[in-house]
């Protein structure tokens, strides 16, 4: 059976520290036992502060003047008669990945760390780290920006009309806000931890600045939501500022650690030879042809 490589052998196990791939299987399945338990836990907490969670999540919607046109007061709308149950699972969901998410993060990065070497593990886990900052930042980025965009589209309702917008349908709108923005803030990190584990070089991306920048500005207007100028502007600036930020991480390092041409090349394979030095001349036989015709 095929084997698979670990982080470490252990008494008993294999030198190389490998392990076969039904064991392999056995420890994600444990990884991804663990990992639900802690989704659950953080459900549980969830629910207990669901209350004052969708308190919060609900206030860029009460700021625009359409949320009160139906009972002179901040009110959305559902149907049903266990809609109110799943919608309160939902938010708690939410809160729950949230709240649990050092124990899942940790589960992947526990089981893909064997396959890496020991320069991917230092820097995998130093840009986890700044992984979860960014994503923060980008999800709260679009919480601020939440209320302009609403009055934005609900501005163009129609005169006469009044805006009856369930709670499923604003749920799915702030999820999908929050993880566009803070998984579009993850992009340049990834773009600089690439070019840490040399897979992408500075010269290639400033090869293609401007299709970058261009293609920010498309994604913006395509991925968010309601597709207004104002959440693609929002969105599309700091991942410009970022991408930057990261192309000048880039060059600065390239810059001060310049890739050898054997750099690429792995432990099995032979380094190139010059092109002007045959392999049947020997510079030592030159130099004796040389002393021997200055004799003469």
């Amino acid at each position: 059976m095929a084997l698979l490589k670990r982080s470490g052998p252990k008494r008993g196990e294999d030198p190389e520290g490998r392990m076969p791939l039904m064991e392999h299987l056995r420890e994600l399945r444990n990884r991804l036992l663990i990992a639900f338990a802690a989704v659950a836990l953080g459900l549980v907490v969830g629910w207990i502060v669901s209350t004052p969670v969708w308190e919060l999540l609900k206030e860029p919607y009460c700021s625009t003047d359409q949320s009160q046109q139906l009972t002179g007061e901040c009110s959305l709308t559902y149907t049903g008669i266990f809609s109110s149950f799943f919608i309160t699972l939902k938010v708690s969901l939410m809160v729950g990945l949230v709240v649990s998410s050092p124990a899942w993060l940790y589960q992947i990065w526990a089981f893909v760390t064997p396959a890496l070497y020991r320069a991917e593990k230092r820097y995998t886990l130093a840009f986890l780290g700044l992984a979860i900052p960014l994503f923060t930042l980008g999800a709260a980025l679009s919480y601020v920006i939440m209320d302009t965009a609403l009055s934005f589209l609900l501005g163009f309702s129609l005169e006469g009309t009044v805006a009856t917008i369930s709670i499923d349908d604003y749920l799915d709108y702030v999820l999908i806000m929050l993880l566009i923005f803070g998984v579009s803030f993850e992009l340049p990190l990834m773009l600089v931890f690439l070019n840490f584990i040399g897979v992408l070089s500075h010269a290639t991306v400033a090869k293609h600045r401007r299709l970058v920048i261009f293609l920010m500005f498309v994604f913006g207007a395509v991925v968010t939501p309601g597709g207004d100028p104002i959440t693609m502007m929002a969105l599309a600036a700091p991942m410009i500022v970022l991408f930057s930020v990261a192309e000048l991480i880039m060059y600065l390092r390239e810059r001060r650690r310049p890739q050898s041409e054997f750099e690429n090349l792995s432990d099995d394979e032979a380094s190139p030879l010059p092109e002007d030095t045959p392999l049947d001349d020997d510079p030592g036989d030159k130099r004796s042809e040389e002393d021997s015709g200055s004799v003469r």
